[in-house]
Formats: structure tokens, C-alpha cells, sequence
């Protein structure tokens, strides 16, 4: 968002603030300003002057020699290719060491003989356009003194700076406005903010309108078919003069990034700018039936939009129609058909409230998103749609552009309600980690638009990001200033943590095999069936009754494991092919034994797994016995030939009293050779 600072002023005199002050206070309260342009900043000794004798060049039948008026002792001589001056004409001059837009730097120079001081001036030069001074020949020197422009030359004295005159001297602020903010897509928006965070009085009239004559009734009518529009409103204007806008809104507009085009279509721009609310006009001769509707597109329906192109809508597109066919698609672009031309006499304004997700789908598919389509997608305040129509019509008013008719129409189905919050000065402090008192918090909300009656917040309709008491204490924080919030440690009432039984058993288990010289490793929980035929389990063995994975990866990944020796024995079959001299591995493995009509009973088994030349089975045994040591259970161990992926000979069965937990000993040579080691 491009903000003129002079324009800004209409609002909240902060003249006295330069713009790195104003910078750097409006980006600390969360308005970003990401840099600035200054117009004529490439412009520099280019002054007012005025051509008091032209005379033939003695040596160029197509060069004049002037004599021009730059309000020193001494007048100037410039040398000039140009045929659209006269004697009397108020020009720009660039005297010597001048520089202009591109790099352009003046020096007296020698032309065929004839000393010349400097150079008078085209827009070109100037790096303006005919948009921004209609009726002024490009191709020849800018004329300040011509009927056909409206430059004010009041209080402008011969010698002064060519910049004020043109409306060059401005400074322009370039905004990051985040999305939540829409408000702030606007210059009034913008004033809010900056009459908050400077604590200066902002100064907004209402528009007037003098209407007076006709009545709306009689011209037109505003049916809504759809929720998509939560408000419609419109106005009438008769005798509309096509004409350039004056020169005071045509500078605003070009400050703002936007091309001036003619007084109406100035106009929507204008109040755009200002309010933040898109605008339309409609030529009224083009609209069949005397009546509006605001319905979505049926399947397959085109339209032919300003740019000339035609557009096919999907399904449900909200569009802006008369009673027989679309004139605009709605919040993003007016249709050809409906288009204001010169021959234009009278009128519709248009000023409502879309649904902005539904801005945002159509101006995606049809690949438009136009400056219109960027304020309605973040969602805009319905109540900003009266005042902004009512702005338009003061401005044809003012400009004479035409004879606004009486009366509004304005469908308004269901009205916005205001949000209204709590303030709880304690809870915002709690947030926010300050000891500020609660008349300093309804101060800056105070300042910041916000109604309040003992301690409830009505929130401002413009102002829809705010709904909780987070933001509220977000508006104190950024207005009392986040530099001016101590460095507090975080604290907060908490359960202090602790490990269950569980994870301390585990703790203990994976500490003690770090130290016996074990490295963890973390395998997938789903096998294949032919994961048991390797390990040599019984067809009839239970331990084959595995959960099955509904959509599984391939055959190999198609159960959850039961037992979790195949999982360790691919561990090791892998370090053996990649020529590993010896593995040392465990795993708390997590292995699945499915329940009726519920989810699987879940356990973990510690399991370790070794190769090794100089290892065997009474150094896994010395292992063990110090894990089972360090978890404090008493063990004995029996001898064992009951285990088919074991070596009958070199297996053992561990008990804690009567019970089982577990088993251990040399895997048996058939299930070592169907992992290749």
C-alpha cells in the first residue's frame, strides 16, 4: 500500500515528523513501512521560468534562441528544437548541473555557434505523462501557463523549484499491510493508525451530498440472490460530463501508484484509496430492465471483461447482472458491456460487501486479480459501504461531473453485529508480562477507535481480526510499545514431569547396553509372513496370528510382528553382507498380539542381537546377567531345546521365579543361512 504523506496530512497533521521518525514509530506498532519514493527526487535544479524574447538561430533554420526569465539578475539563454512556444509561456527550465529521471545531467553547452544555458523541458524529460497533464503535447515543451492544463501557478514566483508546482514534492510510504489488517489498505485506514500511535487528533468528515432532485426509485432496483453478498448498495448520477480529473486528484492518484484515466473512473480509484472500499460505476444506458441482480453463474456462462477478453466463469461465480445478462463479475472486474465511455450520460455507482473467499476462487480461475479482488479477498467492513458511496457522490459533486439523484438504495440483509469483549486488565497483563493499569489499556484502545462503557470493548467494525482478549492485549502491547516490555523469564503453572515405571525401566535398559558396547538400532514394525517361516515357527504356532495392514506397501510389509527376532536377524544379515567385521545391536523392539474386536495388545521386548568371531554364548550370557542386574530382578536360567529358531544345544530359557521372560542362546544354523549370514 503506497501512502502519500501529503495526502496523509488531510487527516493527522504530522508535518513535523520526518519520514525516518514516521518509519520507524509506525513499524513498531505492526504497521510496516518497508521504504519510501519520492517523486522528484531525480529532478534537481529545474526551476520556473518564463520566455520573454524568441529569436532564429543565424545558423539553424530549425533551433530558436531564447531568452528566458528564471527570476535571477540576469536572464538566460536557452537554444531549443521546440515549435510549441510563444513569448509569455511559463516553461520548466533546467539550468546548467540540472539533473532529470534516467541519469540525465544539464551543462551549458554550444549549439551551432550559440551559447545555450540549459534546457527548457518536455513530460517526457520530466518522467510525466499526458495522464497526469492532460492536453500536453509529449513531443514539445511543457507549457505551465496553457489553458488546456489546470496548473496552478498561484503564489508561484519565476526561480522557484519545479517540483511543488507539478506535484513532485511529495514522499510516498510504501506499507507491508499484513492480512489480517484490510482496514489498513486505505489512506483513512493508515490515518487511524497514525493519529493512535502519534496521539495526534484525526480529522474525518462525513461526506455530504446535496442530491436534491429525482428519485432513485424511478431509475433502479437492487435484488440479491445470493449470501455471497452480504450488501449492495448503489446511487444514480444524471448529466455526466466526461472530462480529466483536476490536477489535486490526479497527483494523489499517481503518488498512489494508480494512472489517471478520466473524472469518473478517477473517482472509484479515488475512494478506493482513501476508504479502502472497491467502488464500480455502470453506464445506467446499458443496464436492461432498470435492475440489478446479484446472483452466481450458471455452468458454462462468459462474460467480456473490461480488458477486452472473454471469460468463462465456473459454476457459482458471483456476478453483478442486469435483468438479462452479467455486467461485471462481482469485487473483480466490470464487464465491456456496461463500460463508462464519452458518449456516457448517466450513472450507477456501485459500493458492496463480497464474501472474500469467493473473491479470492473466482479471481484465481480466471487469473485476474486486480486491486478491487486484493482488498475483498481479506474480507472488508459492510459498514464502510454507505460512507464510501456517499464519498464518490460528494466528489461528482464537487468536480461538476454531474447531478447526483435522490436517494440511496441499499440491501442490507443482514446486518453485522459488533464484537464486545471483556477487558480484564489482569489477564492482559498476564499475557503480556507488564504492571500496566487498566485506564492506560482503555486509553490506547481509546485511541485506537474502540468503544468503551465500564469494562466491555466494543470492538469497531472495521477492526474484524479482533475477537479475543489475545488481541486486545496485542492493540496494548503494540501502541504501549513491544521495546517497552520487560525481559521477563517464562513461567507458568505447570505439572513438574517425570518419567512413568515404564520409561525408567527402559532408561535403565538402554544405558546398561550402551556401556556392555551395544548400539541402538530402530526397525519397522510390520513384516511378511514369510518373516516366521525363517526363524523356523511352527505352522500352528499362535505367535502366527498376526494383525494385518489394511493397505500394506507390498507382501513384505503386510503384518505387524508378534515376535521381534526377524526384525534383528535383517539388522544383522545386513551389516554381515556389507562386510561388517562384527555387529553388536539391540533394540527395544514393540511387537503386536491382536485382541478380540479391539486394537492389539502393545509390548516392548529388549532385544540383542550379536556377530561376532569372539564372541559366544556365555559372553551373551555375562550380558544379560548385567542388564538383569541392573534392573534389580532376580533370574536363574534353564536350558532349553523347546525354541526352533535356536541351537538345541546352545539355548536357554530365563525365569524371574515361576515366570517366563525370556529366552536367549546361538540361533540355529537353517535360520542364520536364510539370512545369508
Amino acid at each position: 500500500m503506497k501512502l502519500s504523506r501529503k495526502w496523509l496530512n488531510d487527516f493527522v497533521d504530522i508535518t513535523d515528523i520526518s519520514d525516518r521518525d514516521f518509519a520507524a514509530a509506525m513499524t513498531m506498532s505492526g504497521s510496516i513501512i518497508e521504504g519510501y519514493s519520492y517523486p522528484g527526487a531525480d529532478i534537481t535544479n529545474v526551476v520556473v521560468g518564463k520566455i520573454m524574447e524568441i529569436a532564429q538561430h543565424p545558423n539553424a533554420d530549425r533551433l530558436l534562441v531564447c531568452t528566458v526569465d528564471v527570476g535571477k539578475s540576469d536572464s538566460v539563454t536557452i537554444v531549443t528544437g521546440a515549435n510549441n512556444i510563444k513569448v509569455g509561456d511559463i516553461v520548466p527550465v533546467a539550468l546548467d548541473g540540472a539533473t532529470l529521471p534516467g541519469g540525465i545531467e544539464i551543462k551549458k553547452t554550444t549549439m551551432r555557434g550559440v551559447a545555450s544555458d540549459g534546457m527548457l523541458c518536455s513530460i517526457d524529460e520530466l518522467s510525466v505523462t499526458s495522464n497526469d497533464f492532460p492536453g500536453t503535447d509529449s513531443s514539445g515543451i511543457l507549457i505551465l501557463s496553457d489553458d488546456n492544463n489546470d496548473i496552478s501557478l498561484d503564489n508561484v514566483e519565476l526561480g522557484d523549484d519545479i517540483r511543488p508546482v507539478l506535484g513532485l514534492d511529495d514522499s510516498v510510504a510504501e506499507f507491508e499491510i499484513t492480512p489480517n489488517r484490510p482496514d489498513c489498505l486505505s489512506v483513512i485506514g493508515l490515518a487511524r493508525e497514525t493519529s493512535a500511535v502519534f496521539e495526534r487528533p484525526l480529522n474525518i468528515s462525513r461526506p455530504t451530498v446535496k442530491a436534491g432532485h429525482g428519485d432513485i426509485s424511478d431509475y433502479l432496483e437492487v435484488e440479491i440472490e445470493s449470501d455471497l453478498c452480504s450488501r449492495y448498495a448503489a446511487r444514480v448520477v444524471t448529466d455526466v460530463k466526461i472530462e480529466p480529473s483536476p490536477a489535486w486528484l490526479r497527483e494523489r492518484l499517481r503518488a498512489s501508484g494508480v494512472r489517471p484515466i478520466n473524472n469518473i473512473v478517477d473517482i472509484t480509484n479515488y475512494v478506493m484509496l482513501e476508504y479502502g472500499q472497491p467502488m464500480h460505476a455502470f453506464d445506467y444506458s446499458c443496464i436492461d430492465g432498470k435492475k440489478i441482480v446479484v446472483r452466481t453463474s450458471g455452468k458454462g456462462e462468459t462474460i467480456d471483461t473490461l480488458d477486452d477478453k472473454e471469460r468463462t466463469l465456473m459454476e457459482n461465480t458471483l456476478l453483478i447482472c442486469d435483468e438479462t445478462k452479467p455486467i461485471a463479475i462481482a469485487g473483480v472486474m466490470g464487464g465491456a458491456n456496461s463500460e463508462i465511455t464519452e458518449d456516457t450520460k448517466v450513472i450507477v455507482f456501485e459500493s458492496a460487501n463480497f464474501d472474500g473467499p469467493s473473491v479470492r476462487r473466482t479471481a484465481t480461475s480466471i487469473g485476474m486479480r486486480t486491486e478491487s479482488s486484493a482488498r475483498f479477498e481479506k474480507g472488508l467492513d459492510p459498514e464502510n459501504v454507505i460512507p464510501a458511496l456517499e464519498r464518490a457522490c460528494e466528489l461528482i459533486e464537487l468536480l461538476g461531473a454531474g447531478r447526483v439523484i435522490e436517494g440511496i438504495i441499499d440491501c442490507y440483509p443482514a446486518p453485522q453485529e459488533r464484537t464486545s469483549l471483556e477487558l480484564d486488565a489482569d489477564r492482559i497483563n498476564s499475557i503480556l508480562g507488564t504492571q500496566l493499569s487498566e485506564d492506560f489499556m482503555k486509553s490506547i484502545l481509546n485511541r485506537l477507535g474502540f468503544e468503551i462503557d465500564g469494562n466491555t470493548v466494543r470492538v469497531p467494525s472495521w477492526r474484524q481480526d479482533v475477537q479475543i482478549v489475545h488481541d486486545l492485549a496485542e492493540e496494548v502491547a503494540r501502541l504501549y510499545g513491544y521495546d517497552n516490555i520487560p525481559m521477563t523469564l517464562m513461567k507458568g503453572d505447570i505439572t513438574i514431569g517425570a518419567l512413568s515405571h515404564q520409561q525408567r525401566t527402559e532408561k535403565v535398559i538402554e544405558n546398561t547396553c550402551y556401556a556392555l558396547g551395544y548400539s541402538d538400532i530402530i526397525t519397522y514394525s510390520f513384516i511378511g509372513t514369510s518373516s516366521y517361516d525363517k526363524i523356523r515357527m511352527p505352522g500352528d504356532s499362535p505367535l502366527r496370528n498376526s494383525v494385518r495392514i489394511m493397505n500394506p506397501l507390498g507382501e513384505d510389509t503386510s503384518i505387524m510382528r508378534t515376535v521381534s527376532l526377524p526384525s534383528m536377524m535383517e539388522a544383522l544379515g545386513r551389516n554381515y553382507k556389507n562386510r561388517n567385521d562384527w555387529a553388536h545391536l539391540f533394540e527395544l523392539a514393540t511387537v503386536y498380539h491382536p485382541r478380540n474386536d479391539d486394537l492389539p495388545e502393545e509390548r516392548k521386548v529388549a532385544t540383542l542381537g550379536v556377530y561376532d568371531e569372539e564372541f559366544d554364548f556365555f559372553d551373551l550370557k555375562g550380558d544379560l546377567e548385567v542388564v538383569l542386574e541392573s534392573l534389580r530382578i532376580d533370574y536363574r536360567f534353564i536350558k532349553s531345546n523347546k525354541h526352533p529358531a535356536y541351537h538345541p544345544g546352545q539355548c536357554a530359557e530365563v525365569y524371574s521365579g515361576s515366570k517366563l521372560i525370556g529366552v536367549f542362546g546361538q540361533v540355529h544354523p537353517a535360520v542364520t543361512d536364510s539370512y545369508g549370514i
